[in-house]
């Protein structure tokens, strides 16, 4: 995979004019150490109240230990600057370290120490979080319950998700990042550099533009039903931007909150789009979808305008958009898309 472009804040470092504090951490969950920065906070940042969906929390100074939660908090807080001192190992798609190879390539051009990596299959961890031993916890992006965020809140002040879990935009997620970490104007840098780069990529790519999309889940050990993903879902949220527009059995089954739906492979001939888009476990998995006598009835199946994605990192990005994967998704994933659209995905 290709390594990612400089456009994100820490690219911003020398224009800025920001001093590295970078006192770097041993690696050990145990040990208070200062904050790994390269850039400072903006005037009176603190106090800060956020709200989010189970309430509002207020952070007094300046975090110098960030934990987060779900997969792409850690993204934001580094696209400002700021090295998580915890984050959670991606199982899925992640590297030998449980991250990301764009992660590794921003805390390796600060030299810094990577971020100590819990699981959260079984839900938060609460423990492994309080072992971090955090002042600032981030999951604008997360599936925490209410349950857990008291709990972690007895931990460290905890900023939630603003509506419901796994479907805030990463323009929101960043946004709320910022206000936490006294970064808000250099988030908004971060936004209008991304933004400028998703911009250019529409008009680099007028192959996809208003094409209707629908993003699929399809298991070759299962066909018995069509699964995808809602407008809301980040996966197809960052498609959207990218000029594409949602599929109408898409749009009419949308429901707020939600960012997965089912559809029996009895009404896959009513899933009409320009293009679908799934992942694929095995390397004939697209074929074995196209040939099923039920989910091969999907049109852009059918007609040869869909695409699988057999990269887990790759899926990852586009799973997870952040300002530090979106480049990789543009240079990387988009070009699969654009294939899909002309017919000549393979």
């Amino acid at each position: 995979m290709a390594r990612l472009p400089r456009r994100t804040a820490l690219a911003l470092v020398a224009a800025l004019g920001a001093p590295v504090l970078a006192s770097c951490a041993t690696g050990s969950t145990t040990e208070q150490v200062e904050a790994q920065t390269v850039t400072e906070v903006d005037a009176d940042a603190y106090p800060v109240t956020i709200e989010h969906a189970f309430g509002e929390t207020t952070i007094e100074k300046e975090p110098q230990r960030v934990a987060t939660l779900g997969w792409t908090d850690q993204d934001n807080a580094l696209a400002l600057g700021v090295v998580p001192v915890a984050a959670t190992k991606l199982t899925w798609g992640g590297n030998e370290q449980g991250s990301s190879d764009w992660f590794d390539a921003e805390v390796e051009e600060l030299d810094a120490e990577a971020p100590v990596r819990y699981d959260d299959a079984d839900g938060a961890p609460i423990e492994d979080v309080a072992e971090a031993q955090p002042d600032l916890i981030l999951a604008t992006n997360s599936g925490i319950t209410e349950a857990e965020y008291k709990k972690l809140s007895k931990i460290a002040p905890v900023v939630a998700y603003p509506d419901a879990p796994w479907v805030t935009p990463w323009q929101d997620s960043l946004a709320m990042a910022g206000e936490a970490l006294g970064r808000a104007e250099i988030a908004a840098e971060v936004t209008a550099d991304t933004e400028a780069a998703i911009e250019q990529a529409r008009e680099d790519n007028p192959e996809i533009q208003d094409k209707s999309l629908i993003f699929a889940f399809l298991s070759a050990a299962d066909l018995s039903s069509v699964g995808f993903y809602m407008p809301q879902d980040p996966r197809v949220a960052i498609l959207n931007d990218l000029g594409m527009t949602n599929a109408p059995m898409v749009e009419e089954l949308a429901k707020d909150g939600q960012f997965y739906g089912t559809v029996s492979a009895e009404r896959a001939s009513e899933l009409e789009s320009d293009v679908l888009i799934t992942y694929a476990e095995a390397a004939d998995d697209l074929q074995t979808f196209t040939e099923d006598k039920l989910v091969g009835q999907v049109p852009a199946l059918a007609e040869g305008h869909a695409y699988a994605e057999p990269d887990k990192e790759l899926g990852l990005a586009v799973t997870n958009p952040s300002p530090l994967s979106i480049p990789v998704i543009i240079e990387d994933f988009l070009p699969h898309v654009v294939d899909a659209a002309e017919g000549n995905a393979s």
